[in-house]
């Protein structure tokens, strides 16, 4: 199983980026998909997670990227990507792809990649 992320780098306060991660290995539209972020000297924390086939594709989001940040799947092309607008210097982290079984729970994380919100 592999979760390849790729989109981040350096962008200025209000700026936007686009975060994919492709996955293979997997039954991809019977994984819930969810995007997790970690600051510096922060915890890991839940930013944005799509649901599965089965549980008609839901967003959900964290109130902190709510209305800013958008994800989406395209089971077509085991793709899950992460629309972020508007950024804010403390949206600098480390942004991780994880795939997680609808049904068994069985997840699986993506190396990560560097988002930086600066100036």
């Amino acid at each position: 199983v592999q979760l390849v992320e790729s989109g981040g780098g350096l962008v200025q306060p209000g700026g936007s980026l686009r975060l994919s991660c492709v996955v293979s290995g997997l039954t991809f539209s019977s994984y819930g998909m969810s995007w997790y972020r970690q600051g510096p000297g922060k915890e890991r924390e839940l930013a944005a997670v799509i649901s599965s086939a089965s549980a008609g594709h839901v967003a959900n989001y964290a109130d902190s990227v709510k209305g800013r940040f958008t994800i989406s799947r395209d089971n077509a092309k085991n793709t899950v990507t992460l629309q972020m607008n508007s950024l804010k210097p403390e949206d600098t982290a480390v942004y991780y792809c994880n795939a997680r079984h609808s049904y068994f729970g069985t997840e699986y994380w993506g190396q990560g990649t560097q988002v930086t919100v600066s100036s």
